[in-house]
This record gives structure tokens, C-alpha cells and sequence, in this order.
């Protein structure tokens, strides 16, 4: 039995009507399900986090189909990958064969350059092109490529799907059903499996194979205690994730580089996306450092797209320096508290109306109603400023932003008050 494919890989669905979950997409009825049985399938993107059935399900839909299957991982494919596949899909064409299904896991880790190399074939139906994505299309594939592919969301697996997939293995596996398994608790499987059914049944398979017992009994204690021995440091798409991730955050706000550097480490070789790493620290340069230190911001966007375009392992070095160099650096959380104090100002005030002085006035009826009258042109006065009121006249004298303790937002404080006067009182 040691030469067969693990558990998960072994419940891999052959079919639509054994594929669990997704049922807004594949169910009876539903809109992916009526495309497939059409045979009129669009080239399209599967979003949705990890162990959801994203690469199950492109290839169940070329074997309904009858359609050649061939798969490319992002994370190890490049362009010559991409044309290869391209040229096989081109002379099956030539050929008069059935065309062809690409799918690309991970599709997001695509550079501008690999996305380019598939518009093409896309667009002429040389393929139809299938890719799974764990982060939003909107942002990570270019919008040629985006506009050709019609987006199906896909959602974590509900409780009822992971436990009748659960008491599928124990019934039909080959290995688990000749063994008596008795799961009195599921909260902890449930809880460390994520909604990630590929995690479950590797959870699963690794407390079945511990136990040399005729009869297994699996609680949440007995789960708990063997997983925990045998969990990776970093589990990039688990519960550890989150926890990393917001320990990271929290020594870069508590101006610790020692500890962002080490969290930072820890995701680092347990594989993290570093565009998420990366993408993190663009947040917080804002939430947490602000005008503080407006240099923050420009560094970490920076940093975003160096990775973007160098990738790991050299990466690893920018991700470093930017991390030290916002744990270092001055924090304020004034922009993050001033834009939540507008927003709720805004939804307790309602659709207050613009001052007329601040209208614009690009028709002369316009002009003759008011629109734009008494507006003082800043530039136009001493030390480009003059005294207008520019809140809505129900909130005139209201004071939102309130800046940081620190240099260079006392600095702006000093400003405010020699230019506003008692309009701006600290």
C-alpha cells in the first residue's frame, strides 16, 4: 500500500456529479453546469482559496468534454512553457483534432510578459484557457487577458461538504474502508483543515496512519495532539498563516525589527507568496506610519514592485530592508483615524449639499444660479492660501484630521494653526 498516491489525490472526483461543492456554479441548473453540458465553454478564471477544487474541476470539464488536458503550474513555467503547449494546441488544429484545454494553477504568479504570451491563442480559440487564482483577478491578471475570461467565484467547502467527504473515504478508499474509524469529535479536523478539503484528508490520512490499532477513535484532543507533532513551522494557507502574518504586522507597528525580520523569515521559508509579504507592508506604511514619514509609502511601493519583477530568492533582501525600514521608522495612525472619522461624519450627516462657492460653474446658467461665486483661488494670494470654509455649511468649524505626536506631523500642526487659526485646535 505504500506505492499508492496519497488520500486526497486518491477522492479526487472523476465526474460533476461526484465533485463536492461549488453547487451556485456546477450544480443542477447552474451557470458553469449549463456551459459545459452546452460544449460552449469561454476561457474563464477560477478564484477561490486553496483546497477548494479548482484544478478538479478544470479537469473533470475536459473529460466531459473529451477535450486534451494539459496543465502549467506558474510558480515553475515560463514563456517557452506556454508556447510549447501553444504549438501543440496549434497543430492539433492543423490536424482537424479537438482543441485543447490549458490550465494554469496559480495564474496570478504570471508575469505581464508570461499573461501577454497567452492572449493570442485565447483570443484566436486555439485554447480555451482555464486558470486558478487564490487572489483577485481584478488585480493580479492584466486586462487584456481579463476581459477574454469569464470570472467564476468558487467558496470554501461548507461543514456538510468536508464531513460527507470524510465519511466518503472511510467508505470507499481503498485503504480506509477494510479499517473500523470512529470520529466522536470534528470541530478540531474542521477548525485545521480550513475549508481546504485537499488539507482535511491529508489531516485525516496523517492520524489514520499513526494509530496500529483494530479500532480508531479520533476527538478533537486526539486530533490536536498528533497534528500538532507533525504540522510544518508555517502553513502558508492555514491558521498559521493569519498568525504570522499579524505577528509581522505587529512588530513592524511596535517598531521591533527584530521581529519583523524573524516573522518575515518564517513565511520566507515556509514559502509565502513575498507579493503578499509585500503587499502587507504597502498597508501598513499608510495605517501605521502615515506622515509620520511620507518616505514609507514610496519605499514600500516601491519594494511591491521590485518583487513583482524579481522574484525569489533576490527578492528576499527587499522584503528585508523595507521591513526594517518601517519597524525603524516614526508611526502615526492619524490618516487611518482621520478618513474612519469622515466616513462615519458621512453616514451620520447623510448627503449634505456642496457650498455653492465650491460648485463648479461650466455653463453660464450655472454661473448666473450662483455656482462657483465668492470662490478665492489659493494660488492667487499670499503664500498660496486664503481663508474659505470648504466643508459642507452643517459641518462648518468640524475638526476631523488630528495629527500624530511626532516631527514631521507637528511640523504640519504648527502650520495649521498659523493658517487657520482657532479653526485648528490641538
Amino acid at each position: 500500500m505504500n506505492n499508492l498516491p496519497p488520500l486526497a489525490e486518491r477522492m479526487r472526483p472523476g465526474s460533476l456529479d461526484d465533485y463536492v461543492g461549488q453547487k451556485h456554479l456546477v450544480g443542477p441548473g447552474a451557470v458553469l453546469r449549463k456551459a459545459i453540458e452546452s460544449g460552449s465553454l469561454p476561457s474563464m478564471l477560477f478564484w477561490g482559496p486553496p483546497g477548494v477544487g479548482k484544478t478538479t474541476l478544470a479537469y473533470i470539464i475536459s473529460q466531459s468534454l473529451y477535450r486534451p488536458f494539459f496543465s502549467l503550474s506558474a510558480i515553475n513555467s515560463g514563456v517557452k512553457d506556454v508556447r510549447e503547449v501553444i504549438e501543440k494546441a496549434s497543430h492539433l488544429k492543423e490536424l482537424g483534432e479537438t482543441l485543447p484545454i490549458l490550465f494554469i494553477d496559480e495564474i496570478h504568479r504570471f508575469s505581464k510578459s508570461q499573461q501577454d504570451s497567452l492572449l493570442g491563442a485565447v483570443e484566436r480559440g486555439i485554447v480555451t484557457l482555464i486558470g486558478a487564482t487564490t487572489e483577485n483577478p481584478s488585480f493580479e491578471v492584466i486586462s487584456a487577458l481579463l476581459s477574454r475570461c469569464q470570472v467564476y467565484i468558487l467558496q470554501p467547502l461548507a461543514e456538510e461538504d468536508l464531513l460527507n467527504l470524510l465519511d466518503k473515504a472511510m467508505k470507499e478508499d481503498v485503504v480506509l474502508k477494510d479499517k473500523k474509524i470512529v470520529i466522536k469529535d470534528h470541530e478540531a479536523l474542521l477548525r485545521l483543515s480550513g475549508g481546504d478539503a485537499r488539507k482535511l484528508l491529508n489531516i485525516f490520512e496523517l492520524l489514520i496512519n499513526a494509530f496500529d490499532t483494530p479500532e480508531i477513535i479520533l476527538t478533537d484532543e486526539v486530533v490536536l495532539e498528533h497534528v500538532q507533532q507533525n504540522m510544518a513551522l508555517y502553513d502558508k494557507t492555514g491558521e498559521q498563516h493569519y498568525d504570522i502574518i499579524s505577528a509581522f504586522i505587529k512588530s513592524m507597528r511596535g517598531s521591533d525589527p527584530n521581529g519583523a525580520v524573524y516573522w518575515l523569515a518564517r513565511m520566507i521559508v515556509g514559502g509565502e507568496d513575498p507579493l503578499f509579504i509585500a503587499r502587507r507592508m504597502l498597508i501598513l506604511a499608510s495605517e501605521d506610519i502615515g506622515n509620520a514619514n511620507p518616505n514609507a509609502l514610496l519605499l514600500a511601493q516601491s519594494c511591491f514592485e521590485a518583487v513583482n519583477k524579481i522574484g525569489m530568492p533576490e527578492s528576499q533582501l527587499i522584503l528585508s530592508q523595507t521591513a526594517i525600514y518601517l519597524a525603524t521608522s516614526a508611526k502615526s495612525n492619524s490618516a487611518t483615524t482621520a478618513i474612519g472619522a469622515a466616513i462615519a461624519l458621512v453616514r451620520q450627516t447623510g448627503d449634505l449639499p456642496v457650498p455653492l462657492h465650491l460648485r463648479n460653474a461650466p455653463t453660464k446658467f450655472m454661473k448666473n444660479i450662483g455656482y462657483g461665486k465668492d470662490y478665492k483661488y489659493a494660488h492667487s494670494y499670499e503664500g498660496n492660501f486664503t481663508d474659505l470654509d470648504f466643508l459642507p455649511d452643517a459641518l462648518r468649524g468640524t475638526q476631523i484630521y488630528q495629527p500624530g505626536n511626532n516631527a514631521k506631523e507637528n511640523e504640519s500642526k504648527e502650520k495649521l494653526k498659523k493658517l487657520w487659526g482657532d479653526r485648528y485646535k490641538y
